[in-house]
C-alpha cells in the first residue's frame, strides 16, 4: 500500500497556494513542514488529514525524479526491502533507521531505482 508520495515543484509558493485551495474542499490541509535542517535547506511540506501523505518539495529536494513510499509491516521488512533493492541494482539513498524528525516511530529506508526515482519503505509501528 502506498504510504505517501512526493512531487518536486518549480515554484514552491505558487504550488502550495494552489494545493491549499484545491485540497480544502476535500478536507486535506497542510499538516507538516519539514524543518530546513532536515531537508537540506529546501522547503518541503506535507498535506493530509491526520498525517501527511501528499508532499511537495522544492525542485529536486526529493533526491530523485519522484519519491514514493510504501508501507512495510515491520522494521525487518524495511531492512529486507533495502537489502533486496540494493542487490537488484538500486543505489542507497538512506539506510534503514529511525527518522525522528518525522515522528518517534518513523523507521524508513530509501533507494534510488535505475531511473533515479527515490523509493522508500516505511514502518510506523514502535517495534516489531
Amino acid at each position: 500500500m502506498i504510504d505517501h508520495i512526493t512531487f518536486g515543484v518549480l515554484d514552491f509558493d505558487r504550488s502550495t497556494a494552489f494545493y491549499d485551495s484545491a485540497f480544502a474542499p476535500l478536507g486535506v490541509r497542510r499538516v507538516f513542514d519539514v524543518p530546513l535542517e532536515h531537508s537540506g535547506g529546501v522547503k518541503v511540506t506535507g498535506y493530509g488529514d491526520d498525517r501527511p501523505w501528499f508532499w511537495l518539495a522544492e525542485e529536486r529536494a526529493t533526491t530523485g525524479m519522484m519519491h514514493i513510499a510504501l508501507q512495510a509491516e515491520s522494521r525487518a521488512a524495511v531492512d529486507a526491502f533495502h537489502t533486496a533493492a540494493l542487490a537488484a541494482g538500486g543505489t542507497d539513498n538512506g539506510p534503514p533507521g529511525l527518522r525522528l524528525h518525522y515522528h518517534a516511530d518513523y523507521y524508513g529506508a530509501f533507494v534510488l531505482d535505475p531511473d533515479g526515482h527515490n523509493i522508500e519503505a516505511v514502518c510506523h509501528t514502535p517495534t516489531d
